[in-house]
Formats: structure tokens, C-alpha cells, sequence
């Protein structure tokens, strides 16, 4: 296994989820794919192949990201690094039979990475005619539909099964996979006939499901069909083209929302190389947390949602509107003219349109407070009174303060409304109620485009707490042993030999405790070597005390300079025990003193003879440092 998990870079594994950036000390961090977070607990050490977050307590090595991200199995996860790496397996009892040993998602992606190969040898053939008149009508060539992947399904009942029988997979595995459907007589059907096909990647770039759309007249079937909900997808959690767009999204600090797969293949093929589009599902929290992860979520990122100009385009809006307190990054929109789609607007005016709808974009609060405002009657002092307490709920939700007033000022104008008095009426009614909002009295707001009013939504559920024990960091004895620990784990030739004299007892957080007695029953820090923190970490006696020894592993030394920080957090330590030790032998000769007990007393005498030894320890540890160890 040491060979699979050493072979692929955990921070290469992790940047295929979420973006990474520079923490210190040759630490990566990034917000955590596994809770909802605003700012990056999520910590990567490449140099150790472990991750942990700070936030929710998970961590491991790159297996372990691997198991918990994609939902594996160990099996399925050593599989899925290995293929990554080219590494053979071997497997006991009998060897490697990969058609019955592989793990099941292991075969389901290997099925659709069949089924999408196949699907794009049959684009070329003589019944996929109408698909490629359909594509060419689009405006997109060959290579644009190489680029994509873009396929046909013919139409018969069982092309694709036969194909894939002829592959070594099973009947039950293509149905389990969403590729068939069972027959009324038993056996496999295709899924998907007659019709052209668009392969849906995960966000490391494998196929896990696909969309199709109709050709024929005599199609009975929607218009759109995807893949049904498999052990690997789940729509609510996939954008589509997101394998294509990770990178410039990361890099620019934008993405771009799309509705459609020709919206996407659109943009991308206009120089809108960010953009992507959810699949048959309306825009939703799953989706937010992929963006929020390749965004970093903060201020200065953006999402801009394209929508076109009807009802239908609207209440989509609405919906966008709701989605932006989840993010930390502005959101924008883009309203296509004339009801066009990116792809209908590339195909009319070319790509400088498409450039030009997205450099266009408005801000999401200004395009609802107009909608919010357009639905009353501006020329009665009723309806004026009406939209402003409509919209002053929406202004009062946005982030920034400084916007906010601004923001205030430009609602006052929009409802006709400008006298210097209402201007800071309003200013200080959108104050009082972001006040409240901040302090939990206010519950989010939906805005009502359809002139009734804001509408109030009750609060979500309390995130949950982190796991893990619990420590009294303000206390200086927990801090400075934890510095320890992590000095010790990440680099146990600053503190070698001298941490290994150090007695659990000296550990005054029972956490710390546990694990200083890991690393002693793992060999100490004195024969540290390469597999050093894998053997301290199989030696925790449980998941709490091996997931405090991967964070103490990941968590950045608070010293740029470790080399100079090792003995002074050695001496500290070792200086708190001292004192500790100085405090209990002082109670005990109090003790005896009220018991009446002679200080020529045996006992006495022991007490009196180790306080002085603890003293005269001290002055040398103050006076010497580390070399007094």
C-alpha cells in the first residue's frame, strides 16, 4: 500500500477537488470539502502525504481523501491510486482477476469510460448524420465535438450492451451503472438510443454519467435525458464541463453559470473557458460547495449566473438571489437579449458576443432590487412607500457595508424617492436591520418579485461543532506542549534525543498525553525515519487519538524558523513540569507543617531535598536552555 499512497502527491490528489494555496511552511490550504466553510481550515502537507482540517477534525493520508471524498472502500481507493499511478495490483487467492476483484465503483467508471469511447466512434458512422447536422447547425465542428467528447447512441435496443458485454462487464453492472435498463424479458437494454450524447465528468475529469438529446420526431422520450441517479452520480452534486473549467476558475476567481451542455460548449469555445452548468437540476447547495472550493470563497471571486430576459429567466434569478448569502464571492448577472441562449447568441452575432454578455454582467442586487421595484406603481405615494419597504430587506442582506449605504441611496432613486431626510431614514432603516440580521435576529430573506413583499425564511440548523477533544488553548502549558507534539512529528531531529526523555505526565492536556505515548510505543523520535509518522499513526489506539496525531502533523509550527524554536519549546515544557512539580512538593511540606510533623522528620527532609534539586534545575534551565536538558 506504502507504494500506492507514496505514487501519486496527496496535494495532487486534493487539488483535483479544491483549490490550494500556499499556508507556510510548505503546507497547502483550501476550504474543506467535507463541512461548509467560509475561510480555508483545510491543510495539506505534501512533505508528510497527510491532510487534516482544522474545522471538522478529518484527516489522513491520500488514501484516506481519496476513501472520504468519493465515498470508497479501501479496496476501491488503493485501485483508483494505482490506475492513477500505472502501478499493477496483485491480488491474494488466486491473483488479479480484475473482472470479479475490482472494486464496484472501480468497474462502473471503467464501463462509462467504454461507453463514452464507443459513443464517439459512432458519431462518425452513417446513422449519426442527423446528429452531426444538428451539431453543425449549432455551430460546432468536429474538433469542438472531439474537445467535448460528444457521441451518438445509435438506435438500436442493444448496441451499447453488446459492446460492453464484449468488454467483460456484466448485464447487472450496466444497469447499476445507469448505461441499460432491464428488458421485460430479463436481460439489458441501452439506455440511451437514437440520440446525441454528452459525457458527464466529475471533477478529476472521469465519466460518470451522460446526457442525451432527442434527434427524432418519433422520439417519444423528453427532450433531455440524462443518467438516472448511480452509485456515481448524483446530479445535485455535478456541473457539467466543471473538469474543463477547474483551472481557469481557480485562476481567474470566476465562474461562469451556464443552463445547458451548448451553452457551455458555447462559452468555452468563445474564450469563456469558466464556464459550466448544472445537469437537469436547478442550481443548488451541492453545487455551491464545488464553486466555493475552487473560488477559495472570498470577496474578490465572483460567480456570474447567465439567464435570459422572460418570466422563466427571472425566477431563475430569484433563485441565484437566494444562493448569494452562501457565498462569499459577488454574484453577478447576465441577461441575454431577445431570450437567446449563449449558444443561440454565438450562433447570431459570434464570439465577441458571447465575451461581451459575461463582461456585461450586472451586479445580483442591483438586477433585484429594479425586478423587486418594476412590479409597483411608482406614481402613488403609496406604491413608492410600498417598493421601498419591498427592497430596503434585500439592500440590508448584502455583505459589504460600505455597499450597502450605497446601495440604500441608489433604491431611493429608483422609487423616485430623493429628499435628503429619506436618505438617511433609509440609510439608518437598512443599518437597524443588518444589525439585527448579524445578531441572529433576523432570518434571510427572500426577495418577492412578484410585488407581495419580502418573504421570511426560517434559519438553517446550527452548523455542526468540530469533533475531536476538547483543550484549553488560552491556557500557555496547552500551547506550548502542542508546539511540541507538532515539533516532534514534523521534525523529530530538532528534538531528538531529548523528547524522548520526556514522561507522558509532562503533557498536561490528557489529549497530548495520548499521544506522546504513541510516539514512544512507535519507537520514538530518535530512530525516526520515512515511515515515521505512518507507524505513529497506526499505533493511536483510535480514530480520535490518530486523527489529533495527523492534525498536530499538518498544523504549521507557530516559528518560521524551527531549527531556533525547538529548544526553547523543549525548555518550556520541561520548565512548566518544574514548576508544576515546585508547586506539589510546597503543598506537601504545608501539609506536614499542619500536621505538626518535625522538619528533622524523614519525610520532611525528602520534600526539603527535592525542592532544592527542582530549584537549582530551573536556574539551570533559565540560564542554560536547551544544553541544561
Amino acid at each position: 500500500m506504502k507504494a500506492v499512497r507514496d505514487a501519486v502527491p496527496i496535494d495532487a490528489v486534493v487539488a483535483e477537488y479544491l483549490q490550494l494555496k500556499s499556508a507556510g511552511g510548505g503546507n497547502l490550504k483550501g476550504l474543506c470539502p467535507f463541512h461548509d466553510e467560509k475561510t480555508p481550515s483545510f491543510q495539506v502537507s505534501p512533505s508528510k502525504g497527510l491532510f487534516h482540517c482544522f474545522g471538522c477534525g478529518e484527516g489522513g493520508d491520500t488514501l484516506a481523501f481519496v476513501m472520504k471524498v468519493d465515498h470508497l472502500s479501501f479496496t476501491e481507493a488503493v485501485e483508483r491510486l494505482a490506475g492513477q499511478a500505472a502501478i499493477t495490483l496483485r491480488y491474494e487467492e488466486g491473483g488479479h482477476v480484475p473482472g470479479r476483484q475490482q472494486g464496484e465503483r472501480i468497474r462502473l467508471v471503467e464501463a462509462h469510460r467504454a461507453a463514452a469511447a464507443f459513443y464517439v466512434e459512432q458519431l462518425a458512422g452513417a446513422e449519426a448524420e442527423i446528429a452531426r447536422r444538428f451539431l453543425a447547425a449549432r455551430g460546432f465542428d468536429q474538433a469542438a465535438a472531439g474537445h467535448f467528447g460528444v457521441g451518438y447512441a445509435p438506435a438500436g435496443w442493444d448496441a451499447l450492451v453488446r459492446f460492453l458485454r464484449g468488454k467483460g462487464f456484466t448485464d447487472r453492472e450496466l444497469i447499476t451503472a445507469g448505461l441499460a435498463l432491464e428488458s421485460r424479458r430479463g436481460g439489458a437494454i441501452d439506455r440511451f438510443r437514437g440520440r446525441l450524447i454528452w459525457p458527464i465528468r466529475d471533477i478529476t475529469g472521469e465519466v460518470i454519467g451522460f446526457g442525451a438529446r432527442k434527434l427524432r420526431d418519433d422520439d417519444q422520450g423528453p427532450k433531455y435525458l440524462n443518467t438516472s441517479e448511480t452509485p456515481l452520480y448524483r446530479k445535485s452534486q455535478v456541473l457539467y464541463g466543471i473538469d474543463l473549467a477547474k483551472k481557469e476558475i481557480a485562476r481567474t476567481g470566476r465562474a461562469v453559470v451556464v443552463e445547458g451542455y451548448t451553452d457551455v460548449m458555447a462559452c468555452h469555445l468563445a474564450g469563456v473557458t469558466n464556464a459550466i452548468a448544472t445537469c437537469g437540476t436547478s442550481f443548488g447547495g451541492d453545487h455551491i460547495k464545488i464553486l466555493r472550493r475552487l473560488l477559495m470563497d472570498n470577496a474578490t471571486s465572483e460567480v456570474v449566473f447567465t439567464f435570459d430576459g422572460d418570466e422563466a429567466g427571472q425566477k431563475a434569478a430569484l433563485r441565484a438571489f437566494e444562493d448569494d448569502q452562501k457565498f462569499a464571492a459577488e454574484t453577478s448577472i447576465a441577461v441575454t437579449p431577445g431570450g437567446m441562449d449563449p449558444c443561440e447568441l454565438r450562433l447570431a452575432e459570434g464570439d465577441s458576443a458571447v465575451l461581451r454578455l459575461i463582461e456585461g454582467r450586472t451586479p445580483l442586487f442591483a438586477f433585484a432590487l429594479r425586478s423587486i421595484v418594476s412590479r409597483y406603481n411608482l406614481d402613488t405615494d403609496e406604491g413608492r412607500v410600498a417598493a421601498l419597504d419591498a427592497a430596503v430587506p434585500v439592500v440590508a442582506a448584502i455583505k459589504n457595508q460600505a455597499l450597502r449605504d450605497r446601495y440604500a441611496i441608489r433604491l431611493l432613486g429608483m422609487a423616485g424617492m430623493a429628499t435628503q431626510a429619506e436618505e438617511q431614514s433609509v440609510i439608518r432603516r437598512v443599518r437597524a436591520l443588518a444589525r439585527a440580521r448579524a445578531a441572529g435576529q433576523g432570518a434571510p430573506v427572500r426577495p418577492d418579485f412578484a410585488g407581495r413583499g419580502p418573504e421570511r425564511r426560517p434559519a438553517g440548523p446550527p452548523q455542526n461543532v468540530p469533533r475531536g477533544p476538547r483543550l484549553d488553548l488560552r491556557s500557555p502549558a496547552h500551547r506550548v506542549e502542542r508546539e511540541l507534539l507538532k515539533l516532534a512529528l514534523q521534525f523529530p531531529a530538532l528534538v531528538s534525543p531529548a523528547f524522548d526523555a520526556y514522561g507522558e505526565d509532562e503533557f498536561t492536556g490528557p489529549p497530548y498525553a495520548q499521544v506522546r505515548r504513541v510516539i514512544a510505543e512507535a519507537g520514538g523520535v530518535e530512530f525516526a525515519d520515512a515511515e515515521y509518522l505512518t507507524r505513529v499513526r497506526e499505533f493511536a489506539p483510535d480514530d480520535a487519538v490518530r486523527m489529533m496525531v495527523t492534525e498536530l502533523a499538518v498544523e504549521p509550527v507557530m516559528h518560521k524558523s524551527p531549527e531556533f524554536y525547538a529548544g526553547e519549546v523543549l525548555v518550556r515544557v520541561r520548565m512548566n513540569a518544574v514548576e508544576r512539580r515546585i508547586a506539589q512538593v510546597l503543598a506537601t511540606q504545608a501539609r506536614l507543617n499542619a500536621q505538626g510533623v518535625r522538619e528533622d522528620a524523614p519525610e520532611f527532609v525528602a520534600a526539603q531535598n527535592e525542592l532544592w534539586a527542582l530549584q537549582q534545575y530551573g536556574q539551570r534551565l533559565r540560564g542554560h536552555g536547551a544544553a541544561a536538558l
